[in-house]
């Protein structure tokens, strides 16, 4: 056998393996994340967090810069350059990753460097990124059919076809993106979403029994959002969790970051029509605001949001200087189950 052949042999063999060890767990090789990772990015003022297996990186948003960027173990920032070109993504919220896309919901707080007055609380939209490469794959607008209304889309979830779900922050409103369309719908509008001052849908998680859990921020309330009647969400009965923000479902619990300090593991014992919280992490979160799960850990960003609001009230972006950031692990108490 010659020297080429005996290469493609080798070449084809590791493809197989590396095709057959994705397919059996895709966080195979992540990395030993420590407790926490603190990073440096010039005023990143970041609200998403995601990780990507097939980069063993963390990747985080940015509210005043409209861009993402990857965090390693070590803590290295590093801009993903094409993203942070994109003139049209104005402030980066809510990230995903899905076989090997990115996906941002675009939002406008008006304190970013993109910000102008006419997008400036009227903006929802969700980009899709080429995760290798960075370029777009597609842009889709939210707000088309309120033009006239506030909107800001916040967080995303996907069901296993790939369709995803988007919140609206300044509308009563959950958006159904189809996997192979740019084409949205309108999934429910409820008055039960609507508020008159602050966040209100925010964090949102889809449940493998069909039905979507978000949190409305400024009631520190559930709501379950079954999909095959959209139209009538139920609100999900258990104590107030204020100002509750992201969330990850993972065990048939949920990791809910709320009153922006700490981090609270609820379960239900009744197909979610109630919940109790199991236990309740407040070691060192500061204006937290989301978390992602890595090989049964979660990983929850230290965002300094309550700066980003403080700037949004006083309609002064260049108070928002800060550099240090950081994505610290949930530590479960001894004994607990």
């Amino acid at each position: 056998m010659n020297s080429f052949v005996k290469r493609a042999c080798r070449l084809l063999t590791l493809v197989s393996c590396l095709s057959a060890c994705n397919t059996l767990d895709p966080e195979f090789n992540a990395s030993v994340f420590p407790g926490r990772i603190q990073f440096s990015a010039n005023r990143q003022y970041p609200e998403g967090v995601a990780y990507s297996p097939a980069l063993d990186k963390f990747l985080v948003s940015s509210i005043t810069q409209g861009k993402v960027g990857t965090v390693d173990q070590n803590g290295r920032y590093i801009d993903i350059s094409p993203i942070a070109d994109d003139a049209m993504l104005i402030s980066a919220i809510g990230i995903k990753v899905r076989e090997g896309k990115l996906y941002v919901c675009n939002g406008d707080l008006g304190v970013s460097t993109k910000s102008k007055p006419e997008t400036t609380g009227k903006t929802a939209g969700l980009f899709v990124y080429d995760l290798a490469t960075g370029q777009n794959i597609k842009r889709v607008d939210l707000t088309q059919w309120f033009p006239n209304s506030a909107h800001f889309a916040n967080d995303i979830a996907f069901d296993p076809s790939g369709n995803a779900y988007v919140t609206d922050s300044f509308s009563p409103v959950i958006y159904k993106v189809p996997a192979d369309s740019t084409q949205p719908s309108i999934l429910v509008n409820s008055p039960l979403f609507a508020g008159n001052q602050g966040f209100n849908l925010n964090g949102i998680v889809y449940h493998p029994d069909k039905f979507l859990i978000v949190a409305k921020s400024n009631e520190g309330s559930l709501y379950r959002v079954d999909l095959n009647k959209p139209t009538l969400p139920q609100q999900i009965t258990g104590p107030t969790l204020l100002n509750a923000d992201g969330m990850v479902l993972y065990n048939n619990e949920l990791y809910i970051v709320n009153n922006r300090n700490r981090v609270s593991r609820v379960r239900s014992s009744d197909g979610w029509n109630t919940f109790t919280v199991v236990e309740t992490d407040t070691s060192g979160y500061d204006q937290a605001t989301t978390s992602a799960e890595v090989n049964g850990k979660i990983f929850t960003l230290n965002a300094r949001i309550g700066e980003v609001n403080a700037a949004v009230a006083a309609k002064n972006p260049n108070q928002l200087q800060a550099n240090e950031y950081s994505i610290q692990q949930f530590k479960p108490r001894e004994g607990g189950n």
